[in-house]
């Protein structure tokens, strides 16, 4: 075999491979999300910070367009707090986000205004100890 028709076939052969990937990645990213457990944790998957979730991983209540946004978390000024929540889209495209001051704040709570959207909702909180934990809603 020549080394144009050996360069050929291994392009070719590359591109079966990609197409045929793509749904089992697919598949596999609805059942777990990649970084789970890692670079960010679920409830499914709290890796190191096991036992936590129930004072990390945020609540999400949706009425209409309102998105509401609970961590039982403390609010023990600077030295334990939940930084921030995030609203991702489907696509995991940012939306919005909310910002607490522990010397201010007593409850991890925000309230999100997303008109004309539906699908999934990926909601963050961020804990400035115990890193940032993922919960999903339907809109």
């Amino acid at each position: 075999m020549n080394r144009r028709n050996f360069m050929r076939l291994g392009l070719a052969g590359a591109g079966l491979i990609t197409l045929n990937a793509t749904p089992l990645l697919a598949e596999t990213k609805q059942t777990q999300l990649v970084g789970a457990g890692g670079l960010f944790y679920t409830k499914e998957n709290a890796g190191r910070w096991k036992g936590k979730d129930a004072t990390h991983l945020p609540s999400v209540e949706i009425e209409k367009s309102t998105v509401k946004v609970t961590t039982a978390h403390e609010m023990n000024g600077f030295e334990h707090y939940i930084v921030k929540h995030v609203l991702l889209d489907k696509n995991y495209k940012f939306l919005d986000e909310h910002f607490f001051n522990p010397t201010v704040d007593k409850v991890a709570q925000s309230t999100f205004t997303l008109p004309n959207y539906s699908g999934t909702l990926y909601v963050l909180s961020l804990c400035n100890k115990h890193d940032l934990w993922l919960a999903t809603a339907e809109v």
